[in-house]
């Protein structure tokens, strides 16, 4: 594999573009937009460390899907599409691998789906920053500070709503003292309150939210 570094904001690949590479996040942040026919661009996804994307090119000579920005700085690994295939013909648990990270990002794109229509903004807010929580989050003493570099927009973006709805939401969790609010940065210091919010209320038994005992979280 070959190793590529990106600056943040730098365009990693846009939509339309060829899809020859495929790209395994080693150091930093990715987001993943799209563009919609009006010209609306919206963050769908952001992604960390040990992250693949750009796997479609693997799989359909179609033109780039979706845009891959560097959020922050980036160092990945890339492979073009022959030499990825070659190795995908040598070993099939490899071909194997990367069909599971294509339905991981399907499933999520389903779920994304059925959340905007079925929750309210509020719950959604609630359920991205115990998502960004679990991926990106260390801890502070008791709390979770979850430095996620996005803009209030891009925020508003991932969660499928206005920029003011969510600043409310954030607003209301902030006043409740489920969260801390420190520029791009959110602490929750309550996850058992947002996830009662989110709708996501822990196991089939009613255990409590939980989260993972690394101090990266999600690693």
């Amino acid at each position: 594999m070959y190793t590529c570094e990106f600056r943040p904001g730098q365009t990693i690949f846009a939509q339309g573009d060829p899809g020859d590479r495929i790209y395994l996040i080693a150091e930093g942040t990715v987001t993943i937009s799209l563009r919609d026919p009006a010209g609306r661009t919206g963050v769908r996804a952001i992604l960390g460390p040990t992250d693949i994307f750009g796997e479609l090119a693997v799989f359909d000579p179609a033109p780039r899907a979706c845009t891959a920005t560097a959020l922050t700085e980036v160092r990945a690994l890339w492979l073009d599409r022959a030499t990825l295939r070659a190795s995908m013909a040598r070993d099939p648990a490899l071909a194997e691998q990367l069909l599971r990270a294509l339905t991981r990002r399907v499933r999520a794109a389903e779920r994304q789906l059925v959340e905007l229509v079925s929750s309210d903004v509020n719950a959604r807010v609630a359920r991205q920053l115990l998502a960004l929580g679990r991926r990106f989050g260390t801890r502070e003493g008791g709390a979770l500070r979850v430095a996620h570099e996005l803009s209030q927009d891009e925020l508003a973006q991932l969660v499928g709503a206005d920029r003011v709805s969510v600043n409310k939401a954030l607003g209301s969790f902030t006043t409740r003292g489920w969260i801390s609010l420190r520029g791009k940065t959110v602490v929750i210091i309550n996850p058992d309150a947002l996830a009662r919010r989110a709708g996501d209320v822990g196991g089939a038994d009613g255990t409590r939210y939980a989260l993972p005992h690394d101090d990266r979280l999600g690693a």
